[in-house]
């Protein structure tokens, strides 16, 4: 968490919401271990990274509304049907990934 720390800081002065992604579970291979994170700020900043890019775009959406209305979200991500066009892991794991809304 330390290098998302700045970023978050650097928001949070400038009055902006924050949310924070954190993965909280993998299965099989996955691009990041437990407990990587990545910041999102309500202008559309990111920091970090939950998937060094497989998932992050699908990520951020979800974090949009987390920021918005205040409710944490838990998100999973792998191969399944309804997912293998719009988002996927490449490496062929699973992540779970917990989004939620921090400071004001």
């Amino acid at each position: 968490m330390l290098d998302i720390l700045p970023d978050i800081d650097r928001w949070h002065a400038a009055g902006m919401k924050v949310a924070v992604a954190t993965v909280i579970r993998t299965v099989g291979s996955s691009p990041r271990p437990l407990g990587s994170r990545m910041a999102v700020s309500e202008a559309g900043g990111i920091a970090g990274s939950v998937s060094g890019g497989c998932i992050e775009g699908a990520v951020f959406e979800e974090a949009q509304s987390v920021l918005e209305d205040g409710r944490p979200k838990r998100l999973r991500y792998g191969i399944s049907d309804e997912q293998a066009w719009a988002v996927g892991l490449t490496c062929g794991g699973e992540v779970e990934v917990l989004v939620e809304r921090i400071g004001g």
